[in-house]
């Protein structure tokens, strides 16, 4: 008996769910779109035309002060008026901007009374080459993976839409970040994995493989960050979350769904991997005994860990290569920068995430070795 007939049905089954789900979600409210912060205001697009940096300060590499810019409104009620805005220096390289000519600006319009009171510079208009960005990647992904592309595209939009419609709202009404977060994962895992194979025996051993993995690393966190005394403060932007009204939620608990949403993804690919050499094992031999079917995942596994570990690393330091020449330059101790708490939050991230593609190894192997050899495989390959 099959794991599901006919396989036209397991085969295109997820890529119907994921297009429904896709559907759904885009005309999901989140619930938070009335919470604007500028009730009387209007957020556009506009064309700077002209700039004055007489009242901008410079000391050294700080610029302090205002820029005054001369723009032309491109959408909204006041489309093609010509205004002045006012861009706020704050004397930070990291949140201040400077204006051109010819450059494309979000702005705020404050109004009253239908008449204009304010113009506010937000930031460059940067969804265009986003755009060309996100279209150039899908049209190369297409073309070299074909079908495959298309529902590797289609996962990737199901998880954004995921994260942004379900994860936030729900985190953000005082959801319990932990039993959201596996919740989450357990259903994006299936659909994602099965938008690879279908729902057939590899989905199921590839799904229970990744998502004991990612199991292990909730609980791993759930234990060490107490022990490292890790606040969920340490993640950006968190205390603002705080002081915007929002001083119920546990940041700490949140903290800990990141870690393993965080190593999600690379534990998927490892265990696709092996559930997939598995396979094809067990359809060469389909006589192998289930002990050397995982024994055979075992060493696949062996294989991919080293790598896939080491991708996690750069995933999670390159983006502090900073904070490192930081903390050269200022000849800080080792043994001091393994005690910061963001550095340790880091680490936890990192080790924590390679303690989950350690363990879906085996997980995933011996998975595939009993749901692949206790029954017959069928003599045709299912194709991906």
């Amino acid at each position: 008996m099959r794991f599901l007939s006919p396989a036209p049905l397991r085969r295109w089954a997820p890529v119907l769910v994921c297009l429904a789900l896709i559907a759904l979600l885009l005309i999901l409210p989140t619930g938070f779109e009335d919470a604007l912060l500028y009730q009387e205001a209007e957020r556009c697009t506009a064309l700077v035309l002209e700039t004055d940096d007489s009242a901008i300060l410079d000391n050294g590499l700080v610029r302090s002060g205002e820029q005054r810019c001369t723009l032309e409104l491109l959408d909204g009620v006041f489309a093609g008026r010509t205004v002045t805005g006012i861009n706020m220096l704050n004397g930070s390289l990291e949140q201040d901007k400077l204006f051109a000519p010819g450059d494309k600006a979000l702005v705020v319009v404050s109004h009253s009374g239908g008449e204009i009171t304010n113009v506010t510079m937000s930031d460059h208009f940067r969804l265009g080459w986003e755009l060309v960005m996100a279209l150039a990647f899908a049209a190369l992904l297409i073309v070299f993976a074909g079908p495959g592309g298309v529902r590797a595209i289609a996962s990737f939009v199901l998880t954004v839409l995921a994260i942004w419609k379900v994860l936030v709202p729900l985190y953000l009404r005082g959801a319990d970040p932990i039993l959201v977060g596996l919740l989450l994962t357990l259903g994006l895992t299936v659909l994602i994995i099965a938008l690879v194979y279908g729902f057939d025996r590899r989905c199921a051993a590839a799904v229970s493989g990744s998502f004991l993995g990612i199991l292990v690393t909730c609980v791993l966190a759930l234990v060490f960050t107490g022990r490292l005394q890790i606040h969920g403060a340490v993640m950006a932007y968190s205390e603002s979350l705080l002081y915007s009204g929002y001083q119920h939620l546990d940041l700490t608990r949140i903290f800990m769904a990141s870690v393993f949403l965080g190593a999600s993804g690379a534990v998927m690919d490892l265990s696709v991997d092996i559930a997939s050499a598995v396979w094809e094992v067990v359809e060469k031999r389909p006589d192998l005994p289930w002990r050397e079917a995982v024994r055979s995942g075992m060493h696949v596994g062996r294989a991919a860990m080293g790598t896939m570990t080491t991708t996690l690393l750069f995933a999670y330091s390159g983006g502090y290569i900073a904070l490192l020449m930081v903390f050269m330059a200022q000849g800080t101790p080792v043994d001091h920068i393994l005690n910061y708490k963001y550095v340790a939050a880091e680490l936890l991230h990192t080790i924590l995430g390679s303690f989950g593609l350690v363990t879906v190894a085996p997980f995933t192997a011996l998975c595939s070795g009993w749901l692949f050899s206790r029954r017959a495989l069928p003599r045709r390959r299912d194709s991906v």
